[in-house]
């Protein structure tokens, strides 16, 4: 088995991979807070976490993924300030906090589909899981590392000697008041609440040990993690907003609980920016989801595709300059694949036994494969070695089938069904007729005109996408 390096954030360098179990990956994502629709910047990460479990799960691991929904909590300000929300989003549309945790929860997981991320195996609610956050609330008083305010109970940071350390902040340079809660009675501005009292107007509400409330937003990672994956765990991933505030109280509730924080490995991810500016739920302007991006045209699946094309951890400058790009990049690796099909005589993926995997032309091809993403998830030169393997000639149609069928495994492209969709096919007279009004309709920016033919080519069972160079199509 190829050795895996991953960046850790914990060391803050590159570690060799080891699991505490053998052949077994717990792996901990912090996921949306349901108040509002999810933005490409949030499905950038949950893309290369998907391709993270792909990998590891064709590297024979057994791979248990596990996702929050933080749907009470989590207050405007990560840092314990502002009103919930989940209640800031029932305000805003004029529904209840139920219905907004119920409605944005099915954008996320249609976002999740259309991008062909596989789902977690567990999907944790906050609102489900009150019990194993009192309880473990419960833990840390015990060791002496709360104190109680008008506002609730509060994590006593300065029981924690380490608390800087993960986010390697430095408190003393701090501004006073940079992170200051309503609550006076902080004894410093950092302390955060396990669990909160003091809004009896708010909605979702709990008796508990220290009055009816509801937990703050970081006791539910904690909560949740150890109790589908155990006090220990191997990767732990979020964005790079976390480190601070988010993580940093994780890793300083855990380790007063457990004695030790929870993960191994921490993942970060950096941001999308769009404009020159980080792409926000703030910044309405900024908003892209995965709708806008089919409205104008694209498949899901190039911004994933888009994705690929940049390390995690350096995020991705999005513009609809490089979403067109990569549209026609993939429209293009499909296209390549297509003509390789066309050319196998010899039964392309099914003709190829696994014993031949360890032929010399295969087993070269892919440690080029699994080199790349063995280290660090190196998504841009594994989609390198992809193109560098379907263009080779030194390589058999059969086998190229067989390794790109493999390796979409881990890429998620879609890449053998959409290929053979392209394989040569009779038009219909009927369908010519329309693609030509389109064409036309297009030429002269007729948009609604475009948009109801095309509609009426995929009631004709045919997909239409559009290209640099004119209109491209395939059958359903």
């Amino acid at each position: 088995m190829k050795e895996i390096k991953l960046y850790n954030t914990l060391t803050r360098k590159k570690q060799e991979f080891i699991p505490i179990e053998k052949n077994k990956v717990g792996i901990y994502s912090c996921g949306p807070t349901v108040y509002w629709n999810q933005h490409i910047g949030h499905m950038f990460a949950y893309i290369v976490w998907d391709i993270l479990v792909r990998f590891l799960k064709s590297q024979n691991y057994e791979v248990k993924w596990v996702m929050n929904i933080t749907d009470v909590g989590h207050l405007t300000s990560d840092e314990d300030t502002g009103e919930d929300k989940m209640e800031k989003g029932a305000k805003r549309e004029g529904l209840s906090v139920m219905e907004i945790a119920e409605k944005y929860t099915k954008q996320f997981l249609k976002s999740l589909d259309e991008l062909n991320i596989k789902k977690p195996d567990i999907l944790s609610k906050a609102t489900e899981h009150i019990k194993e956050q009192i309880d473990l609330i419960k833990k840390i008083e015990e060791k002496g590392f709360t104190y109680q305010t008008k506002t609730g109970l509060v994590f006593d940071t300065s029981k924690f000697k380490d608390y800087e350390k993960f986010a390697n902040l430095n408190l003393k340079e701090q501004e006073a008041g940079k992170r200051v809660d309503v609550d006076e009675e902080k004894k410093q501005p950092w302390d955060f609440l396990l669990w909160i009292t003091n809004q009896p107007q708010h909605i979702l509400k709990w008796e508990s040990p220290w009055g009816v409330g509801f937990p703050g937003w970081h006791i539910e990672c904690t909560a949740m993690s150890v109790k589908y994956l155990g006090k220990k765990f191997d990767i732990h991933t979020g964005g790079k907003e976390h480190i601070p505030v988010h993580h940093t109280n994780e890793v300083a509730q855990a380790t007063a609980a457990f004695g030790e924080q929870t993960s191994n490995f921490w993942l970060h991810n950096e941001w999308v920016s769009y404009g020159g500016k980080k792409i926000a739920k703030s910044d309405p302007a900024s908003m892209i989801l995965i709708d806008d991006i089919k409205k104008k045209g694209y498949h899901p699946l190039s911004f994933r595709y888009l994705t690929m094309n940049s390390h995690y951890r350096k995020g991705l400058n999005f513009s609809w300059e490089t979403m067109r790009g990569a549209d026609n990049s993939l429209n293009n690796l499909y296209d390549l694949v297509s003509e390789i099909l066309s050319e196998d005589k010899d039964g392309g993926k099914n003709n190829i036994k696994d014993s031949d995997l360890n032929s010399k032309n295969i087993r070269a091809w892919q440690d080029k494969f699994i080199s790349a993403l063995s280290d660090d998830l190196n998504t841009p030169q594994a989609l390198a070695t992809a193109w560098n393997m379907l263009k080779s000639e030194n390589i058999s149609s059969s086998e190229k089938i067989r390794l790109i069928s493999d390796w979409d495994n881990i890429l998620g492209l879609d890449i053998l069904r959409n290929s053979e969709a392209r394989k040569d096919f009779d038009i219909p007279d009927e369908v010519s007729d329309l693609l030509e009004k389109r064409k036309i309709a297009r030429d002269s920016q007729d948009w609604k005109t475009s948009d109801d033919l095309r509609n009426e080519l995929k009631k004709l069972g045919y997909k239409v996408m559009d290209r640099d160079d004119g209109q491209d199509i395939e059958k359903l």
